[in-house]
């Protein structure tokens, strides 16, 4: 039975009221943490940088004095640290507590163990240099955010008699989606899903979905969706939750031709990014030089008033009044000649309301990773444009939800499974995966997708070695691989399991040749759900001259950190092994959706299946997989 939906308003009631648990919730836990974890636990968190070290300063494109900062502590740690989010610095004293210094700063760039922060002003900048030593970063609590996304919300149940009150009735009300009576344009490098959801999309007057399960072409339908759209509208706004997502699309989009002006910091660092984020091409105008020395004139003048060295003070105001009057004029240059240039603007759904988007408006907003955006932040844009395309996975990586009390009454339904559910007409499955062999895609594709998955002829039995099973489980009951709560307190560690699958990941490897391997340029990922396993295994990992060579073609990884991507070859370590069948998180049978539709060719899952099994997924997923080892016929 189709669900009924709710007023639309009461809806967004309701949504206000999650988000409100939400944000208490996570502001009590960061001033607890700050209060009473040691800094070795924020470290292990990846919350807590220590120890750092300064390097540079300047003033960036936006006016704002910046300051390097270098991790130099445990480069391994995965951290959290992103663009836009609050920091505070800390000095370590001697007694062994955290001195946290009087100003906070924002981070405008962050890649790999280095970032640039935006200081308040000079004084922050002594002050960090009277404070180098022992100094640490900590990531202080975002509200901004929270702010920004009830702002949209407030806007969107305000709103009466505009687009964004008639897009509140179709997407959450009993209104229906129009389309437009358009002629099918024939796309014949797409498939026929692809083929068809682009047309739902050019046809959409207020909503369109385009569902994607994994290897099915989902980015690339998107773009063919953008391309047509732009030969329709001038400029288009394309978001996504995280900064990486919007990097991929943006990558993919600059493949095409389409000029795009990157709002934000690009997590995805390269010459072909870079050179089209508003920073950088800021910097690049040729008006800019003179914006330079002029910013740079205001801060000195601005600096003798205050000294008090300036004989004529009126003279002096005068000319600072000038000056800023021409700074003004050339931002206002510059920021025109880039938005007219470019036809797509990308940026993260809270980078909407950023002060370069205010009182601009779209045609169409594209917003990728849809599943994984909770419906607030989807409003900071939507408000911005007069239709939407939603484009994800909702059986894949859902929204970050840290309140246990706000995911159990649904905070984490997003707007793309209420669409989904309440406007079937608006939604086109994308059916054709190109990524796995057939008998990795199978199982997902029952479980999650009503078995509508179809493996495409070129990878439908594609493998590595010959007479070798497309996937298998290595059984670890009985073998006393009992897990174990981490270092610090921090998840969940099974080291019997992590050093049976760097047995088994070798021997496999000696199996295809390392010659052949490193040849054909054959990848390998380790998935595990849980970080402490991930950085055990990485440590196993250096640790063995073997696997030296092969680097480059290995990368081990939470669930999270292989969204998005996939490799030959995947080995997922489940880490739960206990006498009482506990086995947490690995509940989230989206991530495990995640981790299972990575592999290509082969795909090895290494799990107490004595603990597993008792959950009916897994206990599924294993017997399957038995079928499958020594194809027995089924039942």
């Amino acid at each position: 039975m189709a669900e009924k939906a709710n007023a639309p308003l009461a809806d967004l009631q309701k949504q206000w009221q999650l988000l409100q648990k939400e944000y208490e919730y996570e502001k009590d836990v960061f001033w607890q943490n700050t209060r009473e974890a040691t800094l070795a636990r924020k470290v292990q968190q990846g919350v807590c940088w220590y120890p750092v070290r300064l390097g540079s300063d300047r003033y960036n494109s936006l006016n704002q004095l910046t300051v390097e900062v270098d991790r130099l502590g445990d480069e391994e740690i995965e951290h959290a640290f992103e663009y836009g989010r609050p920091v505070c610095f800390f000095r370590l004293m001697d007694d062994g507590t955290m001195r946290y210094l009087n100003f906070s700063a924002v981070i405008s760039y962050v890649q790999d163990n280095r970032m640039v922060v935006a200081l308040p002003g000079v004084q922050a900048l002594a002050i960090l240099h009277a404070n180098r030593e022992d100094l640490g970063v900590q990531l202080y609590f975002d509200d901004t955010t929270y702010r920004t996304m009830f702002a949209a919300l407030k806007r969107v149940m305000e709103a009466e008699g505009n687009r964004t009150a008639h897009l509140r009735e179709v997407l959450l009300g009993n209104l229906q989606p129009a389309f437009r009576d358009l002629s099918p344009v024939a796309f014949p490098w797409l498939n026929h899903p692809q083929e068809e959801a682009v047309n739902r999309v050019l046809a959409a007057r207020e909503v369109a979905v385009v569902h994607g399960p994994p290897g099915t072409g989902k980015t690339t339908t998107l773009v063919e969706a953008i391309f047509e759209t732009l030969h329709r509208e001038n400029q288009v706004l394309v978001c996504a939750q995280s900064n990486t997502a919007v990097d991929w699309i943006s990558e993919k989009l600059l493949d095409r031709g389409i000029p795009v002006l990157r709002l934000g910091n690009p997590t995805r660092v390269n010459d072909k990014m870079l050179g089209f984020t508003y920073e950088r091409r800021f910097e690049a105008h040729a008006d800019y030089p003179e914006l330079w020395s002029i910013r740079k004139a205001i801060r000195d003048l601005q600096a003798q008033l205050k000294s008090k060295s300036v004989k004529n003070r009126d003279a002096a105001h005068r000319h600072l009044s000038n000056l800023r009057s021409r700074a003004l004029e050339l931002e206002i240059r510059i920021n025109a000649a880039l938005f007219s240039e470019a036809r797509v603007i990308a940026c993260t759904l809270v980078g909407a309301a950023g002060r370069l988007l205010e009182r601009r408006r779209f045609s169409s907003l594209f917003i990728d990773e849809a599943a994984q955006a909770l419906e607030a932040a989807c409003w900071i844009a939507i408000a911005k444009a007069d239709r939407v395309v939603l484009a994800g996975d909702h059986c894949q990586l859902p929204p970050t939800v840290k309140s246990v009390e706000a995911m159990r009454e649904g905070l984490a339904d997003t707007m793309m499974e209420k669409v989904v559910r309440r406007k079937p007409e608006a939604v086109s499955l994308l059916r054709i995966q190109y990524r796995m062999h057939e008998d990795i895609m199978a199982f997902p594709s029952r479980w999650f997708y009503h078995n509508r998955l179809v493996a495409a002829p070129e990878v439908r039995f594609r493998g590595i070695l010959d007479y070798d099973n497309a996937l298998s489980w290595v059984d670890t009951a009985g073998m006393d691989f009992l897990e174990k709560t981490a270092s610090a307190g921090i998840g969940r560690l099974n080291t019997g399991e992590a050093e049976l699958l760097l047995s088994h990941l070798r021997r496999y490897m000696e199996r295809v040749g390392g010659n052949r391997i490193l040849d054909e340029h054959i990848d390998f990922g380790i998935i595990s759900p849980y970080r402490a396993q991930v950085r055990y295994l990485r440590q196993l990992l250096k640790k063995e001259p073997f696997f030296r060579p092969f680097r480059h073609l290995l990368s081990v990884h939470t669930v999270d950190g292989f969204q998005g991507q996939e490799r030959d070859v995947i080995f997922i370590s489940l880490v739960r092994a206990n006498e009482d069948g506990q086995i947490g998180f690995l509940r989230d049978l989206r991530r495990m959706n995640v981790a299972i539709t990575r592999a290509r060719m082969k795909l090895v899952i290494f799990g107490d299946a004595a603990t597993l099994a008792r959950h009916p997924f897994y206990k599924a997923l294993y017997e399957y997989i038995e079928k499958i080892t020594h194809r027995l016929p089924e039942e």
